[in-house]
Order: structure tokens, then sequence, then C-alpha cells
């Protein structure tokens, strides 16, 4: 219960902008992405990281479900990314593969 509060608590600011990551630093997010996420992603789909986001049966439907997944990894693999930083990696995936608007 209250990691889940904690999760919806660190997505709620940003699925509230006008759009989505809208304060976030795509360029900063995708060094981010390069540096703790593409590795593990490439694990899983026989060295293409981005099938995770291209693929049909993504689990991202919209901004606040991708900023509810970051957190979630971050939280789940320890990474220790701020706030500002989830927000810059949501706005790398979103302006690279999901354009939620």
């Amino acid at each position: 219960m209250k990691r889940t509060l904690s999760i919806l608590l660190c997505t709620l600011p940003l699925a509230a902008q006008a759009a989505p990551f809208s304060g976030g630093n795509a360029a900063a997010g995708a060094k981010i992405h390069a540096e703790q996420c593409n590795a593990c992603h490439a694990a899983r789909f026989q060295d293409d990281g981005s099938k995770i986001y291209t693929r049909a049966d993504r689990r991202a439907k919209n901004a606040a479900s991708l900023a509810g997944w970051i957190t979630t990894c971050n939280a789940n693999l320890g990474n220790k990314l701020f706030p500002e930083e989830e927000a810059n990696l949501g706005a790398f995936l979103n302006q690279k593969f999901y354009k939620f608007k």
C-alpha cells in the first residue's frame, strides 16, 4: 500500500502537466536511458531495447502510465533517479517513441 501510494504521488505531477513531460529535458533523458535503461531492455528483446517501446502489446498507453513505469523501474532496480531525472527520461521516451499529447 505504501509503495503504491509513493508511485501514485510521484506520477501525479507528471500526469497533471498540459503537455506530457513538458518540464523534462529529452537530451538529458537520452543520456539516462543509454546509461541505465537500454542494457536491461536489450537483454529482454534480443539486443534491440527499443522493442519494449514499439511492440504491439506495449504496456504504456498514455503519459501517466509511462510515468508510472519509469517510477516502477527506477524503484525496482534501485537506480536512485530523482523526480526531475524521471521527467527527463519521460520526455526522451515520449519524444522518441510514444508521442503522447
